[in-house]
């Protein structure tokens, strides 16, 4: 039986010029995850990540904290939607990226909009089917290269794992299910947190959901 681990990146830099980085916090939670699936004897075959810079330095510090030496692929299908171009679709939603909680209200109430798909006069960056097909793509991908006996990390974000959760569980959902399932993994999803599928010979079953035991304190961060 396999095993894929799917990591949401480390803290990024909220309210900065460049959201795409992590911030201090993140890169300590990235060496975290990375000594606690060591010490819980996880040696991945491969570490896949998205095409972004905050999954590549948080892979570095998973490494660094693990003490890895696995090859690193990079998958940009696990790359995050983007979330800002969500939010600017909607003028009316747009209160600021400096206040977290007006940001947040905003930002659920957009990504609602687009996973509902009710939005056709609305010109997204990436239309909500797009993005379920893609990161649905690479899950498959994944799910292959950790079957039969593998272990692969990927780290990606709260999007696409949201994504890949909702297809676990229930992979014959409709598109108001999926969406339904969607937001409610999404807006909970921490940061560095890691979720388990085991993939056997009747497929890939979602085993465990946002595991966070490496974090407590100041490190515990969901945006």
């Amino acid at each position: 039986m396999g095993v894929l681990i799917l990591v949401r990146h480390g803290q990024a830099s909220f309210g900065a010029e460049d959201y795409d980085v992590l911030s201090a916090t993140g890169h300590e939670q990235a060496r975290l995850l990375g000594a606690h699936l060591a010490r819980h004897g996880v040696k991945p075959d491969v570490v896949v990540r998205g095409d972004m810079r905050r999954h590549r330095e948080t892979a570095e510090g998973m490494l660094e904290g693990g003490g890895w030496s696995a090859d690193v692929e990079v998958d940009a299908g696990w790359d995050e939607f983007d979330h800002l171009g969500v939010v600017a679709a909607h003028p009316d939603l747009v209160t600021g990226t400096e206040d977290r909680r007006a940001f947040q209200r905003a930002f659920e109430e957009a990504t609602a909009r687009w996973s509902a798909g009710g939005d056709d006069d609305v010109a997204y960056p990436e239309p909500w089917p797009g993005f379920l097909a893609r990161v649905r793509g690479s899950l498959e991908r994944s799910c292959a290269q950790a079957g039969p006996g593998g272990t692969v990390v990927v780290v990606t974000s709260g999007g696409p794992i949201a994504v890949a959760a909702a297809a676990l569980v229930d992979p014959d959902g409709d598109d108001a299910t999926t969406a339904r399932l969607w937001s409610r993994f999404n807006t909970v999803v921490v940061n560095s947190s890691y979720s388990r599928v085991v993939v056997g010979s009747t497929g890939a079953r979602l085993l465990t959901f946002n595991e966070h035991a490496h974090l407590e304190g100041d490190v515990l961060t969901y945006r």
